[in-house]
């Protein structure tokens, strides 16, 4: 078979899968949706069906095409969007949602391209003559993270090559309505090389999309690569509203449209050939199983038994102990990378985390543009390929402008995947109020994080060794994690300053839970607590025992999503023998971490226990000192709420 033949017949193949599948969506035999890339074909097989072995693809929704020419493999995608346990990912991810050797697509648009971008950053650290392909579409180009990771890609020379697949709609909407200015001047105002072409000339298409390649791989830098093409059918297998003389003109200069009408033949030839391979693979996967739920979602394993250890007093401020961490984990080990704004020597971050680890490390520690999305995304591309990113967010509020990033990638890969990869990112953000920086940078989000699903949020406070926790999240964690360190414990020496009479223990798991108990009394009161709460709890118990009378045990939690059972089960028991329990959390109660540690509780007894929350008001935070006061919790609010709920 001659060159240009086999680059028709791939074309078919690509084409006659799509258009079987909607043949069973509408015989109702299939479920979820498929946006086809009918009329698009020649764009995915010249650039991922040129790429090299130990290279990746980054795609979109409109992502078949793609994988296919990249993996040869129509019958795990056929198995996929059937919903079979035969499929690249077990029919977890369907249509969209595609991984295997390289492959990746997610539906989310514009968000693909920084997860691409850190994976094509790994290749180069690893010094690899590997090289990293996004696709995306012109619709794409309305999203900000792609321009920053423009930005990004271009002043750190990462091999990565876009390729903008311009069909000129976006869904439903043309491209001029939305699309201002000229797509290829956007990359090229960041300085990165171009190259144009259109799927309507097959050959040179090939040809300059080998160019680019070829160019990203020699130079190690990036390529912007524009691809004027048309998709014939609907954007998904709903109605189309577009103009069918428009869509018939498009038609008249398909490739594969002309091929079948000049060489008919050779045409039918090949229909034949790749139908008969299509049914057989639709007709074996039709049969196959489905992936269990058991399978997905395997039950947990038990936890080791709770081993109650004394805590330690360190002399070191939590901030040096942090920066110690990363000083020792660095030397340790060259995959450990530190990302964020500002951290480069001798500024070393807002709170001087990152201190001196630029000096040593200079390879491995980033200072970050200001663009959250873009470098929590090519985080999680780092993570993907066996990095250990530690991603700094500078402050906590800002952790909003990186939801997408974590909520539709980092915390979905592992799952929709089907287990195939683990995303171990790491985020870091000081949270929290009491110095006067003002509504955007002393809010405590904790909240809007312990709802994701498949992420772990830990918090730090001033009882326990911050290397302890980094240490554990390390060695065993392969999953997303967010660390909340309060910016008023930098400061702290951890567990310095101690009460009298009371005992201070933590457990000895990964993420110690603390206990602060009365030595020489039965408590009458249990209090849970978390992060910068701590050292205010701690000073109110003097306070509980002579204004209410009540002996107050205190429990401090370090994980807090997911719950830990046996955490909660410890926080119970202690809960029913004083019938007290009171959460004090610096966010407001709504919705809280306290609510949920209130409601596990109450779900797991049968006692009738007094209950109470103690948060902010549900505010901006001031910058103002007194009405800053008025806002976050003290010593005043803890004590009138319990007087209050226990009236």
């Amino acid at each position: 078979m001659t060159q240009a033949l086999e680059l028709f017949r791939e074309a078919l193949l690509i084409r006659r899968v799509e258009e079987k599948l909607l043949q069973l969506f509408s015989e109702g035999r299939l479920s979820g949706t498929i946006h086809s890339c009918v009329g698009q074909e020649f764009s995915a097989i010249a650039f991922a069906g040129q790429l090299q072995k130990g290279d990746f693809v980054f795609s979109n929704h409109r992502c078949h095409g793609h994988y296919i020419s990249f993996l040869k493999d129509h019958e795990g995608l056929i198995a996929e969007i059937l919903g079979k346990k035969t499929g690249v990912c077990s029919g977890i991810g369907g249509s969209q949602h595609l991984c295997g050797n390289n492959f990746y697509s997610n539906g989310i648009q514009g968000g693909i391209v920084p997860v691409a971008a850190g994976m094509a950053l790994a290749k180069k650290l690893c010094n690899s003559n590997s090289i990293g392909v996004v696709f995306i579409g012109d619709g794409t180009l309305g999203q900000g993270v792609v321009y920053e990771t423009m930005n990004i890609i271009s002043k750190w020379d990462i091999p990565l090559l876009i390729i903008c697949e311009n069909n000129y709609y976006a869904q439903s909407t043309k491209s001029e309505t939305n699309l201002a200015g000229d797509i290829i001047k956007r990359a090229e105002a960041f300085g990165i090389r171009t190259l144009r072409s259109e799927t309507f000339s097959p050959q040179d298409l090939v040809k300059k999309a080998k160019e680019s390649i070829d160019m990203v791989r020699k130079e190690k830098k990036p390529v912007f690569h524009l691809v004027e093409t048309y998709r014939l059918y609907p954007h998904s297998k709903g109605d189309d509203h577009r103009d069918p003389a428009e869509i018939e003109t498009f038609r008249n200069r398909d490739p594969l449209y002309n091929f079948a009408r000049e060489n008919q033949e050779a045409y039918e030839q090949l229909l034949i050939e790749v139908d008969s391979s299509i049914d057989v693979a639709i007709k074996r996967h039709l049969s196959a199983d489905e992936i269990s739920i058991k399978d997905y979602y395997p039950a947990r394993k038990e936890e080791a038994p709770i081993l109650w250890i004394p805590i330690e007093s360190i002399k070191k401020r939590q901030g040096e102990l942090i920066n110690d961490f990363f000083m020792k984990s660095m030397a340790a080990d060259d995959k450990v990378i530190f990302m964020g704004e500002d951290v480069l020597s001798p500024y070393g971050g807002a709170f001087k985390i990152a201190k001196g680890l630029s000096v040593k490390y200079p390879e491995r520690v980033f200072a970050t543009p200001i663009s959250e999305p873009a470098i929590t995304g090519i985080a999680n591309g780092l993570a993907l390929a066996g990095f250990r990113p530690f991603l700094e967010i500078m402050f906590g509020d800002f952790v909003t402008l990186c939801m997408d990033q974590i909520i539709n990638h980092a915390s979905k890969f592992h799952h929709m995947y089907n287990a195939q990869v683990s995303c171990p990112v790491v985020i870091r953000t000081p949270m929290g109020g009491y110095r006067g920086y003002g509504p955007t940078h002393s809010q405590t989000l904790d909240k809007f994080l312990i709802g994701i699903d498949n992420i772990t949020t830990l918090a730090l406070n001033s009882l326990i060794d911050p290397s302890v926790i980094y240490e554990n999240i390390l060695e065993s964690s392969e999953h997303p994690v967010i660390v909340i360190e309060n910016k008023a414990d930098y400061a702290k020496r951890i567990a310095d300053k101690r009460l009298p009479h009371y005992k201070y223990e933590r457990t000895k798991g990964s993420y110690p839970l603390a206990k602060i108990s009365p030595v020489f009394a039965k408590p009458t009161i249990t209090l849970v607590t978390y992060g910068g709460m701590v050292d205010l709890v701690l000073s109110s118990l003097p306070v509980i025992f002579e204004e209410l009378e009540l002996i107050t045990e205190v429990y401090v939690l370090t994980q807090l999503s997911p719950l830990n059972p046996l955490e909660l089960n410890i926080v119970r028991q202690a809960a029913e023998k004083t019938k007290k329990l009171f959460v004090v959390e610096e966010g407001s109660a709504f919705a809280g971490v306290g609510s949920e540690i209130i409601t596990s509780v109450v779900e797991e007894s049968s006692q009738a226990i007094k209950l109470g929350r103690v948060a902010s008001l549900p505010l901006p935070i001031p910058s103002s000192p007194s009405l800053e006061k008025c806002v976050l919790p003290d010593v005043g609010t803890i004590i009138k709420t319990i007087k209050e709920r226990l009236a």
